[in-house]
């Protein structure tokens, strides 16, 4: 599959929030985007990552 572009092996089965979770995002500060559709965040815990679909991960960030 892709995130952000670049192509990552994943185990089979595992969801998003396990994901994200082991990649070191903190998932209050994220929005994921799944072939171009906002996943909502009370999701992430249902969703299976699949192969062929495309990730985006968008952090915000604060400053002044």
């Amino acid at each position: 599959m892709k995130i952000n572009g670049e192509t990552v092996e994943i185990k089979e089965g595992i969801k998003l929030d396990e994901f994200l979770i082991s990649s070191g995002y903190d998932l209050r500060k994220i929005v994921v985007e799944c072939n171009g559709e906002i996943i909502d965040k009370n999701s992430y815990c249902e969703v299976i990552l699949n192969n062929k679909d495309t990730y985006e991960v968008v952090s915000f960030v604060g400053g002044g």
